[in-house]
């Protein structure tokens, strides 16, 4: 992403979020669409003099109070990825006291926004429309201007753009794992869905692990959980993040200068 966008974005969600509004009330006061506001807010708003100084008069500011660099004070942001079985939601809440943060799910997030249970919202819908309101979510997550601990579905990586987004704005942990660990994780959760939905569910298993590995190797941090309790590795997570997020934040302040 440029520096500049950068910056508007995480300035233009800072006065936003000061002023009370949402995306609505701002899209109203500015004459720019919500979807734009939204690219904006994710970095990706590529906008004119014109644009730039209705938003500006609408957050009660300037433009070049919307395009200045700062020293980042945003709370930090971190994503768990990986397969259903990696631990995301046990390693998520222990390392989320540790970081004192609050922890989300965003498959709940999901059902909450669907009002439906996740089996569903798959079932009545499509996957399609699971990952337009996946995308959706994370949005409002990543612009809630809050800190948090995110665990992300396993298949959120297929989707280039809510990808795209997650790495930008969080510091991302592929949890790895081998394909019989998963297995045995599940298996001892007690959930069968993969038995009883795929005669060949374990090679299955192993398929769809090749098949992302690719994609879950972009993320910041990689985490290999093998061998390791839960608290060995939201301890290793931990020290991971804080490592990245300095690197992250030195290289930031690199390109602004």
């Amino acid at each position: 992403m440029e520096p500049v966008l950068e910056t508007l974005s995480r300035r233009a969600r800072e006065l936003r979020q000061e002023r009370q509004l949402t995306l609505r009330d701002l899209a109203s006061r500015s004459g720019l669409s919500l979807r734009f506001l939204m690219d904006v807010e994710a970095g990706r708003g590529n906008i004119s003099v014109k644009r730039l100084a209705d938003l500006a008069s609408a957050l009660q500011t300037t433009a070049a109070d919307l395009v200045t660099p700062r020293v980042d004070t945003a709370p930090p942001i971190v994503a768990l990825l990986g397969l259903r079985g990696a631990g995301k939601t046990t390693i998520g809440k222990r390392l989320a006291r540790r970081l004192r943060l609050p922890f989300v799910e965003l498959d709940r997030q999901i059902e909450a926004r669907a009002g439906l249970a996740l089996g569903e919202v798959f079932s009545l819908h499509g996957e399609e429309y699971y990952r337009r309101l996946e995308r959706e979510a994370l949005v409002d997550l990543l612009t809630s201007g809050r800190g948090m601990v995110i665990a992300a579905g396993g298949g959120l990586v297929t989707s280039p753009e809510t990808y795209a987004l997650l790495l930008r704005h969080a510091t991302t942990v592929w949890l790895k794992a081998r394909a019989d660990d998963y297995w045995q994780r599940v298996i001892r959760q007690g959930d069968r869905r993969m038995i009883d939905q795929h005669p060949r569910a374990r090679e299955a298993l192993r398929q769809l692990l090749a098949q992302r590995e690719p994609l879950y190797t972009r993320a910041h941090v990689t985490i290999d959980t093998a061998g390791l309790s839960v608290a060995q590795v939201a301890e290793k997570v931990e020290r991971a993040v804080t490592e990245s997020q300095g690197r992250r934040h030195k290289a930031e302040g690199k390109n602004s200068n």
